[in-house]
């Protein structure tokens, strides 16, 4: 899952700028509302911020490792790695 993350840091401004800084903040808070649904069932889930194209990578990063403290089967693991590869696919990086 860091490779997204990873190619996001690598990847040029414009590249960012078409539409990959976004893809991968739509993923970060998807990834973090699961993690406190989990978390904290009874709770509305909060909304990760967006802190602009530069700081997604690292946004990717902190959601993804939040999540993987909470999953407890297999399934979920799976899932949570479609969503990321399919992310990474939309972003083109």
């Amino acid at each position: 899952m860091d490779h997204f993350a990873d190619r996001l840091r690598a990847a040029p401004q414009s590249r960012l700028q078409r539409g990959a800084a976004a893809e991968a903040l739509g993923l970060a808070r998807e990834l973090a509302c699961w993690a406190q649904r989990v978390e904290w069932p009874d709770r509305e889930p909060r909304e990760m911020p967006d802190a602009g194209m530069f700081a997604a990578a690292d946004q990717i990063t902190v959601a993804v490792h939040d999540l993987a403290v909470v999953l407890v089967s297999d399934a979920e693991v799976d899932e949570a790695v479609r969503l990321v590869e399919a992310a990474q696919k939309r972003a083109g990086v």
